[in-house]
This record gives C-alpha cells, structure tokens and sequence, in this order.
C-alpha cells in the first residue's frame, strides 16, 4: 500500500510545482507587460539632464542629441501605452546619455591636459627669456 501512495504523492507535488510556476510566470510577464517603466523613465530623464547639464551638447552632440530623441518617443509610447517599447527606447536613451556624459567628461579632461601644457611651454619660454636677460645684463657690465 506504500508503494502505490509514494508515487501518487510525487505526481502531486511536481504537478504543484508545475501549477505554481506556470502562475508565477504567467503574474511576472502580466506585470511587466501592465506596469508603465516609471522607474526607467525616471533614470533615464536624470541621466539626460547630466549628459545636457556636463555641456553634452558640445562635446557629444551626436549621443545626446540621441540620447534626447529617444526619451522622446519613450515619453510617446508611454502615452501610447506601448510599455515594452517605451522602457527598451529609455533604456537605449539612457545609455546614449551615459556615453555622452563620459565623452563630455574625456573631452574636458584633453581640453585641461591641453591647457596644462601650453600653460608650462609658457612658463618655460618665459624662463627662458629671463635667462637670455639675465646673461646679456652680465654681459654689458
């Protein structure tokens, strides 16, 4: 009597667990597909605004110009209730406005290291001529 009762118990509990995960994955994918990516949209406006705000625009024209294009019709398909759609373009905008962010970020760092040096060929050159000056004042006594 054991034996029979074993195996009916196993078919029981695996046809649970298929039960349970076929409604658990049946909630996750109507949950995703419902809910507005209000969180996405929210990074993502935030990560814009930084690649604008860090002078994206001059530096990285091109990624935050996309950057912004995309957020907009991520704010269409949102209205349009499109989810899907709306959280893949904030998703894409977002990245576009990281690569932005870090192009500006190198851009002026090049533009600093760039002043650097002309600032220390000046000083050099400028050592330089107080040097000539030194030696022809020692030179006319």
């Amino acid at each position: 009597m054991t034996t029979k009762t074993a195996p009916n118990a196993r078919t029981q509990l695996a046809s649970w667990k298929v039960a349970a995960l076929a409604i658990g994955s049946s909630l996750l994918l109507a949950g995703c597909a419902g809910n507005p990516p209000s969180e996405q949209m929210a990074v993502t406006k935030s990560a814009v605004n930084e690649a604008v705000s860090s002078g994206g625009t001059e530096f990285a024209a091109v990624e935050t110009k996309s950057a912004q294009d995309k957020l907009k019709q991520a704010e269409l398909e949102l209205v349009e209730k499109n989810y899907e759609e709306a959280k893949r373009l904030a998703e894409q905008a977002e990245w576009d406005a990281r690569v932005a962010t870090r192009k500006t970020q190198a851009a002026k760092a090049d533009k600093a290291l760039k002043d650097a040096q002309q600032g220390i060929e000046e000083l050099r050159q400028e050592g330089m001529r107080g040097a000539q000056q030194i030696r022809t004042q020692g030179q006319q006594q």
